[in-house]
C-alpha cells in the first residue's frame, strides 16, 4: 500500500502534524495505537465527524489500532464555541447519546484481528475524580496563557458573554484523555479536525509532562467546507447528520448528488474508498461532461450505502429516478416518498381540485393563466403522466399511498400535493 502518510495528503486529509517525519516513521514501523474522539453533544453525528470517522477507518485498514472515544464526560460539557456558552444538557441525556454516537461508529470499523478497535467512554476515568485529584494531578501541569491562547478562547473572552470556567476546563479533560489512553492502552496518536488542535497537543503536552520518555503524536484533518467558505454547521442549521430520523437516507443522497462541481472532487477524495485511478477518472468526466454528474451520482451511492445500507441506496436511489419519470412512482415505499417529497416545494389540501389550481396553489407556476399555459403546452404532469386538458381534476386512484400527488413541470421543476381529506 501507498505510504500512509502520502495517501493522506493526496486525499486532502493532512492539515497538521505535530512532527510529520517522526509521525511518518511511527506509522511506517507501525502498528500504531490511535485515538479519535467524538462528544454526544447532539443525539447523531454529522458529517463533520463522519470525516473522522473514515479516516480513522482509513488507518485501520492501513493496519493500525483505532481506539473510538464517545465522550461521556466531555460531551457533558462541549468544547468551547467562538460565540456562545453551550447549553447543559443533564447526564441521563448524554448517556443515551452516547450510546447513539457509539451505535452509528462501530459499523465502520473492524473489532476483530490483531488491530481491533476498542470503543471507550472518558467517563470511566473521570466518574469518580475529585475536584481536589484533578487540579492537583492534571491541572497543575496545564499554564493558564497557553490555555487563553487557544482560539475559541481568546474569542469568547473578547466577546460579551466571556467564557466559563467550565467550557474553560474542556481542554485539560481532552489533554487527560490522551494521558489515559496512553497509560492503558499504550496510544500513541490522537487524530482530530484541525479545529482542535489546541485540545490536541493539550494532551500531547500532558503527556510529555508526565511521561517524559514518551513518544506521542498530534494529527490534524482539514474542515470541510464548501467552494463558497461557508461550513457545515448544526448550530446553522446546515448540518447533514447520520441519522436517519435527523437527515433523510433520500436527503442524504440528494446531498451528494447536488454537490457542486467545485466540491466534487474535494470531497470524494476525502471521504470515498475509491482507488486514486477510479477517483482521476471520475474528474476528468466532471471536467468533461459536467451535466452527466458521474462523480455525484457515484460518491452519493457510495456514502449512502455506507452510512444506510444497500437497501436504503436502492430505494433513494429509484425514488430520485422515479420523480422525474424515469421510474414508477407506485413502486416506491411509502416512507421513502414521503422523505422524497419532503425535499420540494409542497402544500397540503382538504380535497382535490383542478389540476391548474394545484399547480398554481404549490408555486410551480405564477398564475392559472400560467397553469393553463403550461397544460396547453404539454409541459404539466401528475405523477408523471401528461395533462391533456385545462379542466382536468385527479381522482382519489390517482393518490400515492392515498395521500401524495407529484406534480411537474417540464423535467426538472418539481412539487407536491398531500391530500389531507382523502
Amino acid at each position: 500500500m501507498t505510504d500512509i502518510v502520502d495517501e493522506l495528503k493526496w486525499r486532502g486529509l493532512f492539515a497538521l502534524s505535530t512532527d510529520e517525519d517522526a509521525l511518518r516513521k511511527a506509522l511506517a514501523d507501525g502498528p500504531v495505537t490511535f485515538y479519535c474522539g467524538f462528544d454526544p453533544t447532539a443525539p447523531s453525528l454529522h458529517l463533520g465527524h463522519l470525516v473522522q470517522v473514515l479516516t480513522v477507518r482509513r488507518l485501520q485498514q492501513a493496519g493500525h489500532r483505532p481506539l473510538a472515544l464517545v465522550g461521556g464526560a466531555t460531551g457533558q460539557i462541549g468544547d468551547p464555541r467562538p460565540t456562545a456558552e453551550r447549553t447543559l444538557n443533564d447526564p441521563e441525556t448524554v448517556a443515551g447519546w452516547v450510546q447513539k454516537l457509539r451505535r452509528q461508529i462501530e459499523p465502520f470499523l473492524s473489532f476483530e484481528g490483531e488491530n481491533a478497535a476498542v470503543m471507550v467512554n472518558n467517563l470511566d476515568w473521570t466518574a469518580n475524580l475529585s475536584a481536589i485529584e484533578f487540579l492537583r494531578d492534571i491541572g497543575k501541569h496545564f499554564r493558564v496563557n497557553k490555555m487563553l491562547a487557544k482560539d475559541s478562547v481568546a474569542k469568547r473572552l473578547d466577546s460579551d458573554q466571556g467564557i466559563s470556567y467550565t467550557e474553560f476546563s474542556y481542554q485539560i479533560l481532552q489533554g487527560m484523555d490522551f494521558l489515559q489512553l496512553y497509560r492503558r492502552y499504550g496510544c500513541t496518536l490522537q487524530q482530530g479536525g484541525s479545529d482542535q488542535w489546541g485540545n490536541l497537543t493539550a494532551g500531547l503536552d500532558l503527556i510529555h509532562r508526565l511521561e517524559p520518555d514518551a513518544t506521542v503524536h498530534a494529527y490534524g484533518t482539514p474542515l470541510m467546507t464548501k467552494a463558497d467558505g461557508t461550513k457545515f454547521s448544526k448550530s446553522e442549521g446546515t448540518a447533514i447528520w447520520l441519522d436517519p430520523e435527523m437527515t433523510t437516507p433520500y436527503a442524504f443522497y440528494q446531498f451528494w448528488l447536488n454537490t457542486d462541481d467545485r466540491d466534487i472532487s474535494t470531497y470524494a477524495r476525502m471521504l470515498s474508498f475509491k482507488s486514486r485511478e477510479e477517483l482521476e477518472e471520475l474528474e476528468k468526466q466532471t471536467e468533461e461532461r459536467p451535466q452527466a454528474r458521474a462523480a455525484q451520482r457515484a460518491l452519493a451511492e457510495e456514502l449512502t450505502t455506507l452510512v444506510h445500507g444497500a437497501e436504503q441506496t436502492a430505494a433513494v436511489t429509484a425514488a430520485s429516478k422515479a420523480l422525474f419519470g424515469q421510474g414508477e412512482l407506485a413502486d416506491l415505499d411509502e416512507k421513502t416518498l414521503a422523505a422524497s417529497l419532503s425535499e420540494v416545494p409542497h402544500v397540503q389540501v382538504a380535497e382535490l381540485g383542478l389540476v391548474v389550481d394545484l399547480f398554481a396553489e404549490v408555486g410551480l407556476v405564477a398564475s392559472k393563466s400560467a397553469a393553463r399555459r403550461t397544460v396547453k403546452e404539454g409541459g404539466a404532469y401528475v405523477n408523471n403522466v401528461k395533462v391533456a386538458a385545462e379542466d382536468a381534476v385527479p381522482a382519489k386512484e390517482d393518490l400515492l399511498h392515498g395521500r401524495w400527488l407529484v406534480l411537474r413541470r417540464g423535467k426538472k421543476n418539481l412539487a407536491a400535493v398531500e391530500v389531507t381529506g382523502a
